[in-house]
């Protein structure tokens, strides 16, 4: 059974306060709170068994090497992953991307096209811009429907029209909460022998995602979005895709042999990982992710969707107030403007009365642009948030659109 009362007591941060009032963290999106059994599990690395892992005969760095890669496992079978060798540790989902669109490089043809969502972070339009530079390639943006969701049948035009190559789209929108039709997505790609790159920074945060029944080519995620520490994240991709594509990076632990007449690269998955691996964080991803599956992890997203449906219905509600956007399918963000007043105000005015939200564009421009705005107010939940805080957040937001029209 879910008992928000002691999950909350899990979270040693949602005790404190902020200016003398109780805390109230609405920023989920930028980043997770994090449970003590994670903040443990990092010390009790440092504590007791902090060593490299991979290179030496010591019982300290056995006990370390057996720790990483037991979390990679755990990592791996948590998304519907069985073969390690598919989960490639790395800092997060951005570092993915970026992987991603620097290895398959040498996979696509001159004037190839690559179809990026309109709605995407940052992470997944500049790496791709970075490649049309390089490259004789061409990035076109896959445009938005009127309620925020990027538009499957536009897409389908856009490749009747290009020999698209790459189709790069995020699961959930981070600036507004879309839930796009992944599914769709990763199917039109396939129907046109494309590759599916897949931001799951969001989505992995408030569903359970199976990357294998997805049967997407790559999906990224940061554990710090998680419950888990920051730096840390993971890339899902297919063995057989993997073993052809080059390494991306060159140093110690990704390469089998070294000589100056050539070099051979590790096997999977530590040809993609070079250098010492962030392994107090790795360890800590895993216990993150166990402690997600001993709360009952459905249950407790099945709470953060009626807290966060209540959060939307209140917000509508509200004459004074614009939702960007109106998704047909909503995750965990409620992305507004005060009317008439700038979005950095607001979220001044809300930080004094204990209310953490975020403001500004969020790393997804093109998204503002679109609604012709310059920045929003994000209000995003998790599943230890609470009606309670809802109805905190609601009548702190109310006092501060009438300081603003005053």
């Amino acid at each position: 059974m879910f008992d928000l009362v002691k999950i909350r007591d899990d979270f040693p941060i949602l005790s404190r306060e902020v200016h003398g009032k109780p805390l109230v963290y609405f920023d989920n999106a930028a980043t997770s709170q994090k449970p003590t059994a994670v903040i443990n599990s990092i010390s009790e690395y440092y504590d007791h068994y902090n060593s490299n892992v991979h290179r030496g005969v010591h019982t300290l760095s056995g006990e370390a090497t057996d720790a990483y890669e037991g979390a990679r496992v755990a990592i791996g079978r948590w998304f519907g992953i069985t073969d390690p060798g598919e989960v490639i540790l790395l800092r997060g989902a951005t570092e993915a991307l970026n992987l991603v669109a620097n290895t398959i490089a040498g996979e696509l043809n001159h004037g190839d096209v690559i179809l990026v969502g309109e709605t995407e972070h940052h992470a997944n339009i500049v790496p791709w811009q970075q490649l049309e530079s390089r490259l004789d390639v061409k990035v076109v943006p896959i445009p938005v429907n009127s309620t925020g969701m990027l538009d499957l049948d536009a897409a389908k035009k856009l490749c009747g029209k290009y020999p698209v190559a790459v189709i790069a789209i995020g699961h959930v929108s981070n600036a507004i909460g879309s839930l796009n039709d992944v599914e769709g997505f990763i199917s039109l790609a396939n129907e046109n022998n494309a590759f599916s790159v897949i931001d799951g920074a969001q989505a992995a945060p408030h569903m359970l995602v199976n990357v294998k029944n997805l049967q997407a080519d790559f999906y990224a995620v940061s554990a710090h979005k998680c419950c888990g520490p920051t730096g840390i994240g993971a890339l899902f991709a297919r063995r057989e895709l993997l073993e052809r594509l080059p390494p991306w990076q060159g140093g110690g632990d990704m390469i089998d042999r070294v000589s100056f007449s050539g070099t051979t690269y590790n096997e999977l998955p530590w040809k993609f990982e070079a250098g010492t691996p962030n392994i107090a964080d790795t360890i800590g991803f895993s216990a993150a992710l166990q402690y997600l599956q001993s709360i009952d992890f459905a249950a407790a997203i099945a709470h953060e969707n009626k807290v966060h449906e209540y959060l939307i219905d209140s917000m509508l509600s509200r004459n004074t107030i614009d939702v960007l956007g109106k998704p047909e399918r909503w995750v965990s963000v409620c992305s507004f403007n005060v009317k008439g007043s700038h979005p950095t105000d607001v979220g001044t005015l809300l930080d004094q009365l204990g209310i953490a939200v975020r403001t500004g564009h969020h790393c997804a421009m093109p998204t503002m642009e679109f609604f012709g705005l310059p920045g929003t107010v994000r209000a995003s939940i998790a599943f230890y948030n609470s009606i309670e805080e809802v109805d905190c957040f609601l009548d702190a937001l109310d006092r501060v659109t009438r300081m603003l029209a005053n």
